[in-house]
């Protein structure tokens, strides 16, 4: 079939363009009214006014980063700022934490009270909060979302009944409004607390250059913030220089996205909402046909996107819908006759229609579908190589900040690595270099609460502040009397087990979880803050011995109750990550920095298919994580135990979750062993270093846990 003809841009570009302008206007009049304002207002300005002042001064000052509801990952973040030192991010507490609803648009209650804790156990009060900020310019949302329904009037009057397409949830559009009043009153405040708006992709921008581990050193930093959608565009670009960013390009544009591409695509196939389907489907790729030459689909399914001059990306509107009709109908005709019929909102999760590689050898389609999800990396893969291209062209860069949901891509990031190679900057740059990436642990929009504390501080003249190397960032270590309460369930069996507070103690636990993983067994570990953004990084984690050929099938099957299209993370020292792992040279920065998250795959060697089967994905890949002694002192020390029971530094690594977020409290972490009949135990590790291990009581005590803690015992 020849391909159809091309309608690339929208119907009515100068009504939605007019739109847009009304309805920025207005709504910022309302917003005002409402006690939101923007940046460049009078209220914004002589707000950053006196924390420029307070900074002169020498004096501490307290920024918060609202995620507002209505827009998915509310939280809060707090940040605390000196001229000495600039921004240090305190905490980045995610609602759906607290509340067990993943990816929530509620207000973040919860999370509000959480950071007003930590507040005060600092010895300081909401009171020394010198600004609360949006991480999203609503006057500049509404706009865009009056741009996007007049542009391609009458088809997209339905987006007005499905407005997640944009990135908010109208369900919470009176909660969102009313958050200056509701804010004041959960505080205790007379009168409502004003919010600053900042732009969404400036926020996800600064903060991931600020935290990356780049030096100011007078080159240039390539910045690509490549999202679902921001508050103005889903692509942004921008360059860093001398300590100051400036912004090159923004697409304007809610569906010329390739977070939305991705979104539609892995949900109508895959069978999975969206905020669920990206990851899954990603994962699914690796199963299907890599190839460009021979994947039956992909030549046909990259007509979806148009690849114009100067890095443009484009929707093709003969072939897709979802900028009318996402949900229902997201496809035309055209892209019916390529992919098939989409699934339907009301099959997704259905078990009948979710991709499953495991019927591989019982349905004749699966196959057909795993190639189509390999066919839509593939496609996704060309367009960021094809923004990337035009950025570092256009800045002369060799570093790039990769941010925006899109960079939770990890097999995409890894491309971009390969890509630009020394041949393409000799060719494109004239010189000998090779790309040099960085992606921050929180790419997403957990993200963009602290980039608005931080990109405030930024304009209000603090310095840029010092590079991340860790996320544990969500919450507070639990206390004792917290843990002792969770395990007093007459269905859980505990006991305290050790102390790691003191070096020796440290050790004891460590080798104690070693010897029970080399025997086969899974624990979680349960410590300290929380990571924030979406993995799991040794504070709420799942360990499993990567060694075992059927640890996945185990895990995914007995603990987590998942697809086995998911692989299993490799979690290691820098030593091992090396030994067994193509670790890039473009990701050295830091001393390897970029693999301290878990957003960035890497390509095994060839021993280690054999060696560590468990973390070795379908296409040979891995997407690891490196552990540092200074920022995670256990969880090292269990990678190095481990080495000495079973000859490598390397365990299986997943999120301590069952169906929901990640486990937030001791009593979450209990109910998540409840829930996970193949989790031996669960070790809980109180803010004073006291360790507690909690198993399965009664009838459901294997006796697994008991058996090799005596065992461990008898033989130190």
């Amino acid at each position: 079939m020849s391909p159809p003809n091309k309608r690339i841009g929208p119907r009515h570009p100068g009504l939605g363009n007019a739109g847009f302008r009304a309805a920025r206007w207005l709504s910022a009049q309302l917003f005002a009214a409402a006690g939101f304002h923007q940046l460049g207002s009078e209220f914004a300005n002589q707000r950053m006014a006196r924390v420029r002042e307070k900074l002169q001064r020498g004096e501490t000052v307290y920024l918060a980063g609202l995620g507002p509801p209505g827009t998915h990952n509310s939280g809060v973040a707090l940040v605390e700022v000196t001229r000495a030192n600039g921004p240090r991010l305190i905490l980045n507490n995610e609602e759906e934490r607290f509340s067990g609803n993943k990816h929530t648009t509620e207000y973040p209650r919860t999370s509000i009270d959480a950071m007003v804790a930590t507040l005060r156990a600092m010895g300081r009060d909401i009171g020394n909060i010198d600004a609360w900020l949006t991480s999203w310019d609503y006057p500049t949302l509404a706009g865009t979302i009056a741009r996007s329904v007049l542009e391609e009037v009458p088809q997209s009057l339905k987006l007005l009944r499905t407005t997640e397409a944009a990135g908010f949830d109208g369900r919470r559009l009176d909660q969102m409004t009313r958050t200056p009043k509701i804010l004041a009153k959960q505080l205790g405040l007379p009168e409502r607390v004003p919010l600053i708006c900042l732009p969404h992709h400036d926020n996800h921008a600064w903060f991931s250059f600020a935290s990356s581990p780049f030096a100011d050193d007078g080159e240039p930093v390539a910045i690509a913030v490549l999202d679902g959608t921001g508050d103005k565009g889903s692509i942004s670009l921008y360059v860093a220089e001398n300590g100051a960013m400036r912004q090159l390009y923004c697409n304007d544009s809610m569906f010329d996205s390739l977070g939305a591409f991705y979104s539609v695509i892995s949900s109508t196939q895959g069978g999975w909402t969206w905020l669920s389907s990206e990851g899954r489907y990603m994962g699914a790729a690796a199963w299907g046909d890599m190839n460009r030459a021979s994947n039956p689909y992909y030549a046909r399914l990259r007509e979806v996107l148009d690849f114009g001059g100067d890095g443009e990306v484009r929707l093709n509107r003969a072939l897709a819908n979802w900028h009318c009709d996402p949900f229902e109908h997201p496809y035309k005709a055209p892209l019916i006759d390529i992919l098939g019929e989409p699934l339907k909102p009301d099959q997704l999760w259905n078990p009948d229609a979710v991709l499953r590689v495991e019927d591989i050898e019982h349905r004749p389609d699966t196959q057909d579908r795993l190639d189509k999800a390999a066919a839509t990396q593939l496609v996704f893969e060309d367009a960021m190589i094809h923004v990337v291209d035009h950025l570092l062209r256009l800045t002369g860069a060799q570093r790039l900040v990769l941010t925006g949901g899109v960079a939770l891509n990890a097999v995409g990031n890894m491309r971009l690595l390969e890509h630009f190679d020394e041949a393409w900057f000799a060719q494109a740059q004239q010189r000998k270099a090779r790309l040099h990436l960085w992606v921050p642990p929180t790419p997403g929009d957990p993200g963009v609460t602290i980039g608005a504390a931080w990109l405030l501080a930024h304009l209000a003249g603090a310095p840029r502040g010092a590079p991340m190397t860790h996320a544990f960032y969500c919450g507070l270590p639990p206390k004792e009397r917290d843990i002792a309460t969770a395990l007093e369930a007459g269905d859980i069996a505990s006991l305290r087990i050790g102390d790691i507070s003191t070096p020796d103690g440290r050790e004891a636990i460590a080798d104690l979880m070693a010897f029970m993983v080399a025997q086969d067994g899974i624990i979680a570990l349960y410590q300290g803050a929380a990571e924030t953004g979406p993995r799991a990084l040794g504070h709420r984690s799942i360990f499993a011995n990567p060694c075992a050929p059927d640890a996945r099938e185990r895990l995914n099957e007995r603990v987590k109750y998942r697809e086995a299209i998911r692989p299993l993370a490799p979690m290691a020292t820098l030593e091992a990550a090396r030994e067994y792992f193509e670790l890039q040279e473009g990701a050295s920065d830091g001393n390897y920095n970029a693999y301290n998250y878990m957003v960035l795959t890497a390509h095994s060697k060839p021993p280690a298919r054999a060696k560590i089967p468990a973390v070795i994905h379908a296409d040979g890949t891995g997407r690891i994580q490196i552990v540092r002694e200074q920022d995670d002192p256990l969880t090292y020390a269990y990678l190095k135990a481990l080495g000495r029971r079973i000859g490598v530094e390397i365990s299986v690594n997943t999120s301590f979750n069952v169906a929901g977020p990640i486990a937030q409290t001791p009593q979450q972490a209990i109910d998540t062993l409840r829930r996970s009949k193949g989790l031996d135990a669960v070790l809980l590790v109180a803010d004073d270093g006291a360790v507690y291990a909690a198993w399965h009581g009664g009838e459901r005590d294997s006796g697994r846990f008991t058996g090799w803690l005596s065992e461990w015992k008898q033989r130190r």
